[in-house]
């Protein structure tokens, strides 16, 4: 950068600055921002960011500028881990960049560290922990029954290796708890009290615990079950509510009506609400197995991974045309609408009433006790 490149800049920032002293407004804050990040200044881009928020706290711009900002610190501190990896090799410097990956919502980054990570310090009780709750956190996310055996596999190496891990302890617990399996949860859970007496959080979770009773204890049987209802069988410890596999009764019937509107538009084919392996269908649709379903579970749940993973927000709605006509999907939580329309036929109607069946219901569901 020359003198006059670097003074143009320099009086550019200053214009801003005074205008953003003078008559702040959201605009001028992400314009100083912009001029940072192409200086490659990751530090001045959060501090602009960072003090624009405080001033305008709903702007959407501020806060994609500060999550640009906090990925370019981290992507800057991903490159610094790596080349200290190649010189010299350690657990600790592997963890903090699997730590990192998770922050980004990486996870194919996160099990390929941790991998590598043990390949060479097998014995690393630390890693295992990382890898499970990465693993946790999808299958909190997605209700994933094989994220979540995982999980329990990951911690229980790392409970092998170090058996004084209350971190590991205090995870096994909790997920045992959610999914229903009391008696292991429990098991986990006087052994925590044993290390801990007296703490507040574990002696809440076990007074959770001992008021309820297992009818099954087999753990591929119950995650298994969390994936096919779409819910966990108890929400977060402190929640104090168990979570419903489909929403009550009372909005079943408002959505069953809106389905019901939803069929009967012109040019709509079929029409379904699904939630775990439980769905509500219109139209020619012969089981549960039928290419409709099976073809809205897929799109949907690769859609919000893809979104997830490239950082671009989150799937929402979407149209896949073809011959067949249009394929409509409508996301929201763990929810999925999908309608498959007639070539030609306009689908923002739709579309609408899609979005306002799954936001609905789910409202309904969390307000009556949703995960």
């Amino acid at each position: 950068m020359n003198i006059l490149q670097r003074f143009k800049i320099s009086r550019e920032l200053a214009r801003l600055e005074k205008k953003a002293r003078e008559a702040p407004s959201p605009s001028t804050y992400v314009d100083m921002a912009q001029v940072y990040i192409n200086l490659g200044m990751v530090d001045q881009t959060l501090r602009v960011a960072e003090e624009g928020l405080a001033l305008f706290p709903n702007s959407e711009e501020l806060k994609r500028v500060l999550k640009f900002g906090k990925k370019s610190k981290l992507n800057h501190r991903i490159r610094d881990l790596r080349s200290r990896i190649n010189k010299s090799p350690a657990p600790i410097l592997y963890r903090e960049l699997a730590s990192i990956y998770m922050e980004l919502g990486d996870f194919g980054s996160v099990q390929g560290t941790c991998e590598e990570c043990l390949r060479r310090f097998p014995e690393d009780d630390g890693t295992w922990l990382v890898l499970a709750r990465a693993r946790l956190k999808n299958f909190y996310r997605d209700l994933t029954a094989q994220d979540g055996l995982e999980a329990v596999r990951c911690l229980k190496k790392a409970l092998a290796l170090n058996p004084a891990s209350g971190a590991a302890l205090r995870l096994l617990s909790e997920v045992f708890y959610r999914v229903g399996a009391i008696g292991q949860a429990q098991e986990y859970l006087e052994k925590l009290r044993g290390m801990f007496p007296g703490e507040k959080e574990v002696e809440a979770l076990w007074q959770e615990v001992s008021t309820k009773t297992s009818r099954e204890d087999d753990l591929e049987v119950l995650f298994r079950a969390v994936e096919e209802k779409g819910a966990l069988a108890y929400g977060p410890p402190g929640s104090g509510h168990k979570a419903y596999s489909l929403a009550p009764e009372q909005a079943l019937m408002g959505i069953k009506k809106s389905l019901a509107q939803i069929a009967s538009l012109e040019g709509v084919q079929k029409a379904a609400y699904i939630k775990g392996s439980k769905a509500l269908v219109r139209g020619e649709i012969r089981d549960a197995r039928d290419p409709f379903l099976r073809a809205a579970r897929v799109i949907s749940r690769s859609a919000q991974r893809a979104s997830r993973r490239m950082d671009i927000g989150n799937f929402n709605k979407g149209i896949v045309e073809g011959p067949f006509g249009h394929f409509l999907i409508c996301c929201l939580g763990d929810v999925t609408s999908s309608v498959l329309v007639d070539k030609g036929s306009r689908v923002d109607r739709v579309l609408s009433l899609m979005q306002d069946m799954v936001a609905s219901s789910l409202y309904v569901a969390n307000s009556e006790g949703g995960r």
